[in-house]
């Protein structure tokens, strides 16, 4: 029975998306991976040189995804399977193309870690980001973009003569095209998918990619790979080599002997297999390997303590089982940017089974024996020869066109294709998939101008040659603000002062107001940036109340309805920085008066409330603050890495045992052993 593939759903319980953020994300990335790195650390050149080699320093052109919550209600998802005779891989294209299921037929075993149900949590680069499976992370340092965002997909030719399932899409960050092609081949035990990353522009470009799969975690869970060392990396964001197995007296291969969440990137010595393998007591798990493109190998652990278990219940549900992440990548770390020269791609063919091995030296003290036993394992069940060979097979498979879409991405693909006419054999980004967002674009090719858009803009693009085409064509308020956002993601700050000036002089507007407001935020003027925070919330109030009066008029259409809801997470999104930054001036009333706008929908959200107890902090109510927390809150969005909900309470606790007095050290000593942070608040994944 070679490789099949099928259409199904698959439901689950669903917390909604619910809108992007229509701010543009000015900002920069908040990079919980940034990292210091000792001077005895030692690293090797071409590490040192791609741990400096252009880093992420915006989200823009993407969007961020922060509109949803933790109400969940069964939901159909679309879902794709591969199946022969031996596997069958479960695939959802509307999610990135995470393989949400690896079923083993003969053991019944399911090889990933499945969860159960879907729960965006503030994990992707850009937000809402879900855990399980195996996961296509591309585009920078962190879970892609891409995480909770529809991918293409259709059937082509398999090497073997049967079918595999190929994944595409445009990765914004780096503007680089890529595939994931999988297939089963008659008889295999394994998954073997097929990676190309293109880049079809006339410059270098930085690539990052790690294939990310989550495996069942019990106490008797090991992770075995082909080292002795490792490169740590911790939520501290320092970055040291350390021994493998053993540091610190603890044996970190067994994920829950370890506190805290951590790293480890293993040092393969370059004549030796890449793979990776998790395997429970009994001997028995999944095993990953790879042609030697594909060099890196990660074991990423939540670790044992209170905040390490309280995120995995966040990003699933209580009583179910832990998860680790075994992980793959073309550098040693994930902090590290590998260089693809113009013209050029990077390919490599993956391998994901079923591994059982003797469980007495698997699980022994001799760590060489016990990675030694897993290695003879998998050459005997799949010789690092038939990897290449099956690599060797698949590339011409590789520029092959699709034989039927399955499930349709973005059209960002297709725009720059229309922009640029890009030769990309396999990956059909057609004129079809061009939607509204893309539309006033294909205007700007079209015209060399940009239509105006009343009420909410859609998203901007900031590559060079949209900024150039945007420099070129006529001013408008539109025009202006997209130009300001394309030169503030270049770099120019002050020419995009001067476009955001331009559009609100040709009338009052929010959205030149917000990036006013970041920009003065930027340039440290935390009161002027205040000011146009308050202008901007008032602002959107009142054009949301406009669009609000058109849709509900006389001779309303459907066309003024739908204006109208695009105007309901303006408000929200706008409040979300505005609070904060009004208590940093000192302006903790009107602060309050921003959260008092909000539909009352919002402000029971636990961002919302948390703001709520941040604002009467900073108005003097110490009682009233600390009522919101004993109340209880979830906050949807809370950010991995985030500490705001510990320090909040801490502040609070503090202010509650100095009084009217000074906050000293005694103070802060006697605020931590009265007032304990509640467990349901615990999420701090370095040490306190």
């Amino acid at each position: 029975m070679a490789t099949s593939v099928r259409r199904t759903t698959l439901t689950l319980p669903a917390a909604a998306l619910g809108p992007d953020n229509p701010l543009p994300a000015l900002a920069g990335p908040r990079d919980v991976h940034r990292v210091t790195v000792p001077q005895d650390a030692g690293l090797p050149a071409d590490m040192a040189r791609q741990l400096g080699y252009r880093p992420l320093d915006s989200l823009l052109p993407v969007r961020r995804r922060d509109g949803y919550g933790r109400h969940r209600t069964p939901t159909d998802l679309d879902a794709l399977v591969i199946e022969n005779d031996r596997l069958r891989a479960t695939v959802l294209p509307g999610l990135g193309g995470r393989v949400h299921s690896l079923h083993h037929k003969p053991t019944g075993r399911e090889l990933l870690y499945r969860n159960p149900v879907f729960q965006p949590a503030d994990f992707a680069l850009n937000g809402a980001w879900f855990s399980g499976g195996i996961e296509w992370n591309i585009g920078a340092t962190g879970h892609t973009t891409l995480s909770c965002a529809p991918v293409h997909a259709a059937r082509v030719p398999a090497p073997d003569g049967g079918e595999m399932l190929r994944l595409w899409e445009w990765e914004r960050l780096r503007d680089l095209p890529f595939q994931v092609d999988l297939w089963l081949p008659d008889g295999s035990d394994f998954l073997y998918v097929g990676v190309r990353i293109q880049n079809p522009h006339h410059h270098t470009a930085p690539v990052y990619w790690w294939s990310n799969i989550a495996v069942p975690e019990d106490a008797g869970t090991r992770v075995l790979a082909p080292a002795d060392e490792a490169w740590h990396f911790g939520y501290e964001r320092t970055l040291r080599r350390v021994p493998v197995p053993e540091s610190g007296g603890v044996d970190r291969t067994y994920p829950l002997r370890s506190e805290y969440p951590a790293d480890y990137f293993y040092e393969i010595a370059a004549a030796e297999r890449r793979w990776i393998a998790s395997l429970d007591a009994g001997g028995h798990g999944l095993v990953h390997t790879s042609t030697d493109t594909l060099r890196g190998r990660k074991l990423f652990l939540w670790g044992a303590g209170r905040a390490g278990r309280h995120w995995q219940e966040w990003l699933t549900e209580p009583g179910t089982s832990g998860y680790a992440e075994i992980q793959a990548g073309p550098a040693r770390t994930q902090l590290e940017y590998v260089p693809l020269e113009a013209g050029a791609e990077f390919a490599w063919l993956e391998a994901y089974g079923p591994l059982a091995a003797d469980p007495r030296t698997v699980h022994g003290a001799d760590w060489s024996a016990a990675r030694g036993a897993v290695a003879d394992r998998l050459e005997a069940v799949l010789p690092r020869a038939a990897v290449d060979a099956a690599y060797a097979a698949w590339r011409p498979y590789a520029d092959l066109d699709p034989k039927e879409r399955l499930a349709t991405g973005s059209g960002w693909g297709a725009l720059e294709v229309a922009r640029a006419g890009y030769d990309l054999p396999g990956l059909p980004f057609t004129e079809d998939t061009l939607g509204a967002e893309q539309e006033p674009w294909r205007e700007l090719l079209r015209t060399g101008d940009l239509p105006d858009e009343p009420g909410v803009p859609g998203p901007s693009l900031v590559a060079p040659a949209w900024r150039d085409l945007l420099e070129s064509a006529r001013p408008g308020p539109t025009t202006d603000f997209h130009l300001g956002v394309a030169q503030w993601h270049a770099g120019d700050r002050a020419q995009a002062v001067r476009s955001w000036e331009r559009a609100l002089a040709a009338g009052r507007s929010c959205w030149p107001l917000y990036c006013l407001a970041v920009a003065e935020a930027a340039a440290g003027e935390t009161g002027r940036a205040a000011q146009r925070y308050a202008e901007a919330v008032a602002c959107a109030d009142e054009q949301a109340g406009r669009a609000e009066r058109a849709a509900t008029g006389d001779g309303a259409d459907r066309e003024a309805a739908r204006r109208a809801r695009s105007w309901l997470p303006v408000l929200p999104a706008l409040a979300r920085e505005a609070v904060p930054a009004l208590i940093a001036a000192g302006r903790a009333d009107e602060a309050a008066a921003v959260l008092a706008r909000l539909r009352p929908e919002d402000r029971v959200r636990g961002r919302f409330r948390l703001l709520t107890a941040q604002v009467r902090l900073a108005q003097g109510d110490v009682t009233g603050a600390r009522a919101v927390f004993d109340d209880g809150l979830e906050v949807a969005d809370l950010r991995e890495g985030d500490e705001t909900l510990s320090d909040t309470w801490y502040a609070i606790a503090e202010r509650l045992v100095a009084g009217e007095g000074r906050i000293t050290d005694e103070v802060r000593a006697r605020a931590r052993t009265e007032h304990p942070l509640p467990e349901r608040y615990e999420y701090r994944m370095r040490p306190a």
